[in-house]
């Protein structure tokens, strides 16, 4: 359902921004070449003038009065904008919402490259509280193939200039992107979890948010898994991929699982205190059998869409009465149609991105 607002806003913003203010920055992605990604790919990139944002946030303060505890800056790269002007939207955004604590960003990490330790201090100092940067990978190889645009070391000095700044970072890691390709002959499933934990073990950023690679008709991506060279991970295949990555991190960071794409969603805390607890769920899961993995796995979709039965936790699969429940719905899907079960997770999974 659309919703009016007397102000412009963007397509998306992080789970945890679901609560905040949107206010757009900027239209669309400078990027918009990867392949994995389907927003922005019709659009053009346009930077907002400042006078455009700041009658923005005039008309969401008389429309919504101070009501809001944070706010998100859209859409894709506000840091691309000139420091002073960014500064002067973040200045004025606080100055309308006075009850507003925290203030929060995309960014590329090229862009972030860009900028000195200094220009970012001011940001924090404006109001600047936290930058959401995808990091998807520590591979360069993998970051290559999946046209993203930066390399591993540009990645890490922009993860550490944020540091530096006082800004808190967020970097979001992808599961599964390399699928079961082998690029420089190598597995690149565990290339890809190693090459991310040294990255953030490097950069040691406040939160590591996961994803889950999801691949859509609208992604570039789409057209190397129809031909072949591109195929998918396994749900088995991509817990045993961020088993490895949480195996090889040394970070004091949390560890976010906040995505429904994700198979494991209980797999979250604080580093290093919670990694063996985390390290549990996922051994615990690895021992299901196949068609265990498939029955929880529909069991969690089916919640995050309101169906019943579902689970709630991995703990409540271990439920006798539950997985009976969800047990008794695959069986008559698979008597009517075989594998039913197993499309219906891919056409779920699809429906959350």
């Amino acid at each position: 359902m659309m919703i009016f607002r007397p102000y412009e806003v963007g397509p998306i913003r992080p789970p945890s921004e679901a609560g905040s203010l949107l206010i757009r920055a900027t239209r669309n992605c400078p990027w918009n070449k990867c392949e994995f990604c389907p927003t922005y790919k019709q659009v053009q990139f346009e930077k907002r003038s400042v006078g455009d944002i700041l009658r923005d946030i005039d008309r969401a303060a008389a429309y919504h009065g101070d009501r809001f505890q944070t706010a998100f800056l859209q859409d894709a790269n506000s840091l691309i904008m000139k420091t002073p002007d960014l500064v002067k939207a973040i200045s004025h955004l606080k100055e309308k919402f006075p009850s507003i604590r925290r203030v929060t960003s995309y960014a590329r990490a090229r862009t972030v490259a860009r900028k000195t330790v200094e220009e970012l201090k001011q940001l924090h100092e404006a109001g600047l509280s936290r930058l959401h940067i995808g990091l998807e990978s520590g591979y360069d190889a993998l970051l290559e193939y999946m046209k993203k645009g930066v390399t591993s070391e540009l990645a890490i000095e922009a993860g550490q200039k944020v540091k530096r700044s006082g800004i808190s970072l967020c970097f979001y890691v992808v599961l599964g992107l390399g699928g079961r390709l082998k690029l420089e002959e190598e597995e690149t499933w565990r290339k890809h979890a190693l090459e991310t934990a040294r990255v953030l073990n490097a950069v040691d950023p406040d939160y590591t948010r996961v994803r889950t690679l999801t691949i859509k008709g609208d992604m570039p991506l789409y057209e190397k898994l129809l031909s072949g060279e591109f195929e998918k991970a396994s749900d088995a295949e991509l817990v045993k991929e961020e088993e490895l990555l949480i195996e090889n991190l040394e970070v004091t960071s949390r560890f976010v699982s906040d995505h429904s794409t994700n198979v494991l969603m209980d797999v979250r805390g604080k580093l290093p205190e919670d990694k063996e607890h985390m390290l549990s769920i996922i051994k615990r899961y690895l021992e299901l059998s196949v068609e265990e993995q498939l029955n929880f796995r529909l069991g969690t979709l089916f919640r995050v869409l309101g169906y019943a039965p579902n689970y709630l936790t991995f703990n409540e699969f271990f439920n006798p009465s539950k997985r009976q429940q969800m047990t008794a719905v695959i069986e008559d899907m698979e008597a009517r149609e075989p594998g039913s079960a197993r499309r219906l997770v891919e056409r779920l999974n699809m429906m959350l991105i």
